[in-house]
């Protein structure tokens, strides 16, 4: 995959990246990740983002193919993270006169990461409700600071109705994992399924925090006729442009997606696994359709808090290790509270040989996590599950099938 049209005259300029392991060295991605930039070809014509410096040739030889021998006037600079901004200083000695277009706070940040003279460089500051003119095409910027870093800001170009959303809606996964293409490599409309599994860990755990900035965003993007979105990372998206928009504003408002239960764990010789899987059983039993476990000392951190996120309900069980939680638990909810987790139902289970204080420091984190409706009972197991143990158990999921 290289240089694909998204309209007539906008061109994906893109490169995957399948080596990468972490993303921001954290964020497994099997599936790879894509670093998006787009070039608008009119009477002037337009860059809008670079990307990373482990896809720089690949990135320069796609500008080459879409440029077709001409110079590029402008670059737009919707975000100074590096996986995106990452050849801006290469871009301006490869191509010198090149306009750089960027709000004041992106300006003030540039020599931060590259040594660049901003006095030298040729800038045409813009801030929200600017427009520029490219001929046929129209770019209006949009600031959206904090969705994720202060000074990002957002595009629309009025002819083709494409919103240039940086990381908002945005996902994990290469491009040839994530959408189809027809004959001459142009990606067809995304489907649903394949976008939102990977889309809600990248928003969860990427731009989670900033809800209400992105709700901000949503608002004035609200007022815009959006015919497609192109983000920083992920693919293109084109119809049915509903679905992804509600997405958004359910995850940016902290609302459940659906009615579900995560059981998430920590064990060390295994009880606790058997309690935590026993009580996913009752569950399923009682009549709970959506139940995910997570071995927390292996799972995804991310997909765990992603799909906490998703679901109504949060089920810990968590063992008393040093006189404290063990630290893969003691790590997920500090995960969830990083994130703004709340307007969820949870119940604890704990379990300890002796002095258990594991369940009084789960509830202590959730009591601190806003509208966490925590269920009174708590089952305590003193080391191994016994029969009294698992009646406990049963009302227990008694409870957290009526959120009660």
């Amino acid at each position: 995959m290289a240089v694909w049209k998204i309209s007539e005259d906008v061109f994906y300029v893109g490169v995957n990246d399948t080596t990468l392991d972490l993303f921001e060295s954290q964020y497994r991605i099997p599936d790879g990740v894509t670093y998006n930039s787009y070039v608008i070809k009119d009477s002037k014509i337009a860059v809008m983002d670079t990307v990373d410096n482990r896809a720089t040739d690949a990135w320069f030889d796609n500008l080459e193919e879409a440029f077709g021998g001409k110079a590029p006037d402008y670059l737009v600079v919707s975000h100074l993270e590096p996986d995106h901004a990452g050849n801006i200083r290469k871009f301006l000695v490869k191509y010198p006169e090149t306009v750089v277009v960027a709000n004041a706070k992106t300006v003030a940040m540039l020599p931060q990461f590259f040594e660049l003279d901003t006095e030298e460089l040729s800038i045409l500051e813009v801030k929200e409700g600017d427009t520029l003119k490219l001929g046929r095409h129209t770019l209006h910027f949009v600031m959206a600071p904090m969705v994720h870093w202060p000074e990002v800001m957002v595009e629309y170009d009025e002819a083709d109705k494409i919103l240039f959303s940086a990381d908002g809606f945005g996902r994990f996964g290469a491009l040839s994992q994530s959408c189809t293409y027809d004959a001459a490599g142009k990606a067809q409309d995304v489907l649903e399924h394949e976008w939102t599994g990977e889309a809600r860990r990248y928003f969860i755990n990427i731009v989670g925090k900033y809800g209400a900035n992105v709700q901000g965003l949503l608002k004035k993007a609200a007022v815009l006729d959006i015919e497609k979105i192109a983000p920083l990372h992920g693919p293109v998206l084109t119809g049915g442009l509903e679905y992804f928009l509600d997405k958004y504003a359910k995850w940016s408002s902290y609302q459940p997606e659906e009615k579900g239960v995560v059981v998430a764990y920590s064990s060390i010789h295994g009880n606790t696994k058997y309690v935590a899987e026993h009580f996913a059983s009752i569950l399923k039993g009682q009549g709970e359709e959506n139940v995910a476990v997570f071995d927390l000392a292996r799972a995804d951190m991310a997909q765990a808090v992603a799909d906490s996120f998703r679901y109504d309900a949060l089920v810990l069980a968590g063992i008393t290790y040093d006189g404290g939680l063990m630290p893969c638990m003691e790590d997920f909810l500090y995960h969830l509270k990083m994130k703004n987790f709340q307007n969820r139902y949870a119940a604890v289970i704990e379990n300890g040989s002796w002095g258990p204080v594991s369940g009084r420091l789960m509830k202590s984190y959730l009591e601190n996590m806003k509208n966490i409706t925590i269920c009174e009972d708590m089952v305590t197991i003193r080391s191994v599950m016994k029969k009294a143990d698992g009646q406990a158990l049963e009302k227990l999921a008694e409870k957290v099938i009526k959120r009660s």
